[in-house]
């Protein structure tokens, strides 16, 4: 038994929580069991790990570079309130529970039973119905923390650890494994046989998104790529130009807000933790200004290089673990995963109308007085929005997408001041903040505090019962879907 916590110790540390690795190992197992030469499987090893790397260098950026802008404005205005983020979440969560007392052991713990119950779920998937197995890793720590968080504030103290441990771990599992599952006709049909489905923070969104897209669809149901401009906005036919020229002025807009003088004087400093672009007095603000956007765009082009790269060695390795151990199975990954398939210009549209709803939120939480404030963060405006554009644009074009992320963001403000507020979150400075947070997890969040263990047993009978129907609908094609797209393409037109 010392022998297996020792090494599982070892595997959350160093291969469970750094996905580009446990993607990797994916691909080298994968390999190895679709019998190909150990260089090769080596090679497909080495290539998903520098793929996923060259993301998560791409995410990484946007977020620590962008990130601190939106917080600076809370600091330079001196405004309490709770920021809608993960890592903040994340932080927050924590922090409570170490205040109620309880080990921050936990979450770890819940984290290896979620998993397993995961994979249960895919190997029974006969009777589950469930085909997805959730492996992005920095997702699963940080909404292990905020369920662990959920389940405290219901359970309170007195509950045995073990017993929490084990009835949070199935709960946060089905989850994964139900959620993820819901998202994979939307990403096989976007990305035509793509091989994957998304494991993150909105998959209840993007199967919303795909369905409510093709009702908002225009009369000609223009997409974004087919856009006709004239003179010289024809230039934003271009992703590189569009993206630069729209955040030069988004973020424009935010740095003339907090004044040079500002900006120069946190140089060097810490907001929040997170640190500020260096802005010395002898720079030129307009030019530091283009800096700031243009390294948006370049965060952008990197991150869909990294997708490239790891997704096409992903899609053929994981058919060797889905042929020979999880037969029908499917990889849930990070959501920038669907950033290179449709327009490119689908993810800044995402992101800028996200952002307008999420303005709109906030203002009308001042005009009503609303006794939690919330700040923007940025991995809810920018990865879910840029995520329901991408399949919006899909199903339904320009219209739908914008009309999704606008909503989407005035839903991520307002669900995560109520879920803040109600959840005591707000007096540590945060909240998960994504839509699936903001939404499924706020009902789930009152049946848990308000009904307790009935309300767990409700959570898991409503989580169950979605692949079933998902199956009950589509029959026929359900696990072809998953297991031949193209079998499920001409079985669908035979």
């Amino acid at each position: 038994m010392e022998f297996l916590f020792g090494f599982w110790q070892f595997f959350y540390a160093n291969i469970f929580t750094k996905p580009e690795y446990f993607v990797g190992l994916i691909v080298l197992v994968g390999y190895l069991l679709l019998g190909r030469k150990w260089y090769d499987a080596l090679a497909g090893f080495i290539k998903a790990v520098v793929g996923y790397m060259i993301l998560n260098v791409a995410a990484g950026g946007l977020v620590s570079n962008f990130r601190p802008i939106l917080v600076a404005l809370a600091d330079r205005f001196q405004l309490q309130a709770a920021v809608i983020d993960p890592y903040f979440g994340q932080a927050a969560a924590e922090a409570a529970l170490k205040e109620a007392g309880h080990a921050t052991g936990l979450t770890v713990q819940v984290l290896l039973v979620a998993f397993l119950a995961n994979l249960a779920l895919v190997i029974f998937r006969r009777i589950t119905k469930v085909r997805t197995v959730f492996i992005t890793g920095h997702i699963m720590v940080q909404q292990s923390a905020t369920a662990t968080w959920l389940l405290a504030l219901a359970l309170g103290n007195d509950v045995n650890q073990l017993q929490f441990v084990v009835v949070l771990g199935i709960v946060l599992g089905v989850y994964w494994a139900v959620a993820s599952n819901l998202t994979v006709e939307p990403t096989q049909e976007l990305t035509q046989g793509g091989g994957f489905a998304i494991g993150h923070q909105q998959m209840f969104g993007v199967w919303l998104t795909d369905k409510l897209a093709p009702k908002l669809s225009g009369k000609n149901d223009r997409k974004i790529e087919d856009l006709e401009l004239p003179g010289f906005l024809s230039i934003f036919k271009e992703s590189i130009v569009a993206t630069s020229i729209l955040m030069i002025v988004f973020f424009g807009a935010i740095l003339l807000i907090l004044g040079k003088d500002y900006l120069v004087s946190v140089n060097g400093q810490e907001i929040l933790k997170l640190k500020m672009t260096t802005l010395k007095e002898t720079d030129d603000f307009f030019f530091y200004i283009m800096k700031v956007a243009l390294t948006f765009t370049v965060y952008i082009q990197v991150l869909q290089l990294g997708v490239r790269m790891f997704v096409a060695e992903l899609s053929e390795a994981f058919q060797g673990i889905s042929n020979k151990l999880l037969p029908g199975s499917m990889p849930a990954v990070d959501c920038a995963a669907v950033y290179g398939f449709g327009s490119p210009n689908a993810v800044t549209i995402g992101f800028l109308f996200g952002v307008l709803g999420q303005l709109v939120a906030i203002i009308g939480l001042i005009v009503f007085k609303s006794p939690v404030f919330i700040i923007t963060g940025f991995v809810p405006v920018f990865f879910d929005n840029a995520t329901f554009a991408v399949y919006a644009n899909h199903k339904g074009g320009l219209r739908a997408a914008s009309i999704l992320t606008f909503a989407s963001g005035v839903i991520q403000v307002l669900g995560g001041a109520l879920a803040a507020g109600a959840f005591g979150l707000a007096k540590f400075g945060g909240w998960h903040g994504n839509f699936d947070w903001d939404t499924v997890w706020v009902g789930f969040g009152f049946l848990m505090q308000n009904l307790h263990y009935v309300g767990l047993g409700v959570v898991l009978v409503i989580l169950l019962a979605i692949p079933q129907l998902q199956y009950l609908k589509n029959k026929e094609h359900y696990f072809t879907i998953a297991e031949d797209y193209e079998a499920y393409l001409e079985a669908k037109e035979a």
